[in-house]
């Protein structure tokens, strides 16, 4: 009995002394533990921020009032102001050929003569059967006076003296079509006939084109045709040159292509040196309408949404959400026409991670608007101490 009490009392010395040796250790290492789980992670940190964490870096421009012109461009063509395919109106063969290809013609220059031999025999006696029934009617109209011969002799004699004259107007009129004159003022082409052929209706000779000036025919979608007026100044390029030239419209066609949903257009332009060419593809371009203080902001800016468009601008250093209506685009910007004024300032970058509210540093702007770059850089900073 007195043995055991005796280990007994061994074990619970050994115990209390290995207790005090391993209780400042336990102690040291919950006090730096305690700390780490007293202080709660800061909100809304890592990338993006929140309101109360680091200011998201962005892109911004101030908006400044720009003149804008609402361009449209298309493609059309060029067309002679007056050409024409040169054939014959009848059967012949030619035997004459009056023009020297590329060369400039008048207006009634004789072109191409085919044969008429024949036509002029028979004109020739259509004159003189005419000849003979006025030289009959004038001595009928003698003796009707003297009442010598009766009134229906006369009116016999006065209807052949009408059906010669016209059998005459008739063979003229075919001797006519043995002939092809220039009906306007231009420039021959090449020929496709030779002297001594025999030409058809169907042949063609040559062309005839006026190129003191051209028309520039293209198309345009219908949802600009009521905004198109005539006398409105264009310009154009043609295929393989860079030099513009210059016209205006002159007619609109009054029907909508029901195929293409497009209404034609044709404009006109001087041609004094002759470079352009009837068929040449040109080009066009030309001016709907003018704002001469549009407010433009680059189309990654604006953030489409189902029933409007939204913007991101700063204000005190935060992000500020702003609905806007959009107008007239180009090529990298957008037209805003409400919603915004001049000397906001409109994020152009990470608009997809922005939250209304949201913290923001501008990390660029464009050189022009330095001073209030410097200005929204500085608001950002200040901001940051009450996240702190």
């Amino acid at each position: 009995m007195h043995r055991s009490n005796s280990r007994i009392l061994s074990l619970g010395v050994l115990l209390a002394f290995a207790g005090a040796i391993a209780l400042p250790s336990l102690t040291a290492q919950a006090e730096k533990k305690a700390p780490a789980e007293a202080t709660p992670p800061a909100k809304g940190g890592g990338k993006g921020g929140g309101a109360g964490g680091a200011p998201l870096r962005v892109s911004a421009i101030t908006l400044t009032p720009t003149p804008l012109a609402e361009k449209i461009s298309a493609t059309g063509s060029l067309r002679a102001d007056e050409g024409v395919e040169l054939q014959p109106e009848t059967n012949g063969k030619i035997v004459a050929i009056n023009f020297t290809e590329g060369a400039k013609v008048k207006r009634g220059d004789l072109l191409l003569k085919l044969n008429d031999a024949e036509l002029r025999a028979t004109l020739q006696r259509t004159v003189f059967r005419r000849e003979l029934a006025e030289v009959k009617e004038r001595r009928l109209a003698q003796l009707l006076e003297t009442k010598s011969v009766n009134q229906q002799d006369y009116d016999a004699a006065a209807s052949e003296v009408s059906v010669q004259r016209a059998e005459v107007a008739l063979v003229e009129a075919q001797l006519a079509k043995m002939e092809i004159r220039a009906p306007f003022d231009g420039v021959v082409g090449l020929r496709f006939v030779s002297e001594g052929a025999f030409v058809t209706p169907t042949i063609r000779v040559a062309t005839l084109q006026r190129l003191e000036q051209l028309k520039v025919d293209f198309s345009v979608p219908e949802k600009y045709a009521p905004r198109i007026r005539v006398g409105s100044p264009l310009t154009f390029v043609v295929d393989g040159g860079d030099r513009k030239y210059s016209g205006k419209i002159y007619a609109i066609d009054p029907k909508i292509d029901a195929g293409t949903r497009t209404v034609l257009i044709r404009a006109i332009c001087p041609n004094p040196d002759g470079r352009l060419l009837p068929g040449a593809f040109a080009n066009v371009e030309f001016t709907l309408a003018e704002v001469a203080d549009a407010l433009l902001v680059p189309a990654s800016a604006v953030i489409p949404g189902l029933t409007e468009k939204n913007v991101f601008v700063v204000r005190d250093g935060k992000a500020v959400r702003r609905a806007v209506q959009t107008g007239m685009r180009t090529e990298s910007n957008v037209q805003i026409v409400e919603g915004l004024a001049p000397g906001d300032v409109v994020v152009t970058s990470g608009v997809q991670l922005l939250r209304a509210g949201q913290a923001v540093q501008i990390a660029g702007a464009e050189p022009a608007k330095a001073a209030t770059k410097k200005t929204a850089e500085t608001t950002g900073k200040k901001a940051r101490p009450s996240g702190d």
